[in-house]
């Protein structure tokens, strides 16, 4: 029996696993499958979203994290967050007053930010738990014009993104292991990675908003675990189609690049949440990066939507070859 690494299960396995599941409820119009980031259900007239996800690597401030997370893939989805549930799950030594409190003041300060209402969820001190685990449920809502399905992706279409790789994983490895980054980093810039968590952070929530308004969004994806790379077959999945991508053209934080070759990690399999896959028809590109780029946020045309049949491509320094992949997010070899 084959025992599976640490990181999201290989996708063709989970996607074998929920095809066994019968879809009966004619209000779900998308339910889980890879690629999604979330859940869409009818309420008639408007729909309702629905995504849960765990913060698993981060300790410091897991409460606030768990929800710019799942809030940023109600955003992708061309949703509004509303609605917020945890569960919390502490391990026996160390969960006293002062770490229980400081995580729901977090939970608290980021619902704030983000204008969502915390209605519910679970807490409990877990047997043989090493590390606190914060589990987050996020619900929001969508007009059926600005709801962003994988299923309205066109050959054609162009891929966009937005910010530079990797907000997230550059700051984790500076939050998480600054021993590590010391050995190649100054202390001035591991203090600016590790901000990299607030500056330019890891929410797309607003981006999302504005690319959206704009009217030339197709879809959006969150990349998060598995990075970039893993976020495009994701992409290429949901939407039955596939991409050529030019990855000499993918900005990359000087930082990262740094961190990412002391390290023997390829940055474009790094958790990259922060950044934003934008997936718009070809008269939006302007609008959108003009849109972004005046509210003070980057954003980079990457590459292209095309035919199934032309398989995902990667172009680095105009060679082109087959999109390549990643067992597991880069940022997992540190944590062995």
């Amino acid at each position: 029996m084959s025992v599976f690494a640490t990181g999201k299960l290989p996708p063709e396995f989970l996607e074998n696993c929920l095809r066994k599941i019968p879809l009966t409820d004619p209000r779900v119009k998308i339910s889980g499958r890879v690629g999604e980031d979330a859940a869409v259900i009818d309420c008639g007239g408007w729909f309702l979203l629905a995504k849960s996800d765990p913060i698993t690597f981060a300790t410091d401030r897991p409460g606030w994290y768990a929800v710019q997370v799942n809030a940023n893939d109600i955003a992708a989805m061309g949703g509004v967050c509303r609605w917020f549930l945890v569960t919390l799950l502490l391990p026996e030594s160390g969960a006293g007053e002062e770490l229980v409190g400081s995580i729901f003041d977090d939970i608290a300060s980021a619902c704030r930010e983000l204008d969502i209402q915390l209605v519910g969820g679970h807490t409990e001190i877990t047997h043989s738990l090493p590390r606190t685990i914060v589990c987050g449920m996020m619900l929001g809502e969508a007009s059926p014009d600005k709801l962003c399905g994988k299923d309205r992706i066109s050959e054609g279409d162009r891929l966009l993104m937005t910010k530079a790789l990797a907000v997230e994983g550059t700051s984790l490895i500076a939050r998480e292991f600054p021993d590590r980054a010391k050995e190649i980093l100054t202390d001035r810039q591991i203090e600016r990675a590790a901000r990299f968590l607030y500056d330019p952070g890891i929410s797309v929530v607003r981006e999302a908003r504005l690319a959206v308004d704009t009217g030339f969004v197709s879809a959006m994806h969150d990349p998060t675990e598995g990075g970039l790379v893993c976020a495009l077959h994701e992409l290429a999945s949901a939407s039955g189609k596939g991409v050529v991508v030019d990855l000499s053209s993918v900005p990359i934080y000087n930082e990262t690049k740094k961190l990412c070759g002391h390290l023997g990690m390829d940055p474009l399999g790094l958790i990259a949440s922060g950044s934003l896959l934008i997936v718009c028809t070809p008269r939006g590109v302007e609008p959108i990066t003009n849109t972004l780029k005046a509210a003070g946020i980057a954003c980079a045309e990457i590459g292209k939507v095309v035919r199934a049949r032309e398989g995902l491509t990667e172009i680095v320094k105009g060679k082109r070859r087959v999109l390549r992949k990643f067992e597991r997010d880069e940022i997992c070899r540190l944590f062995e």
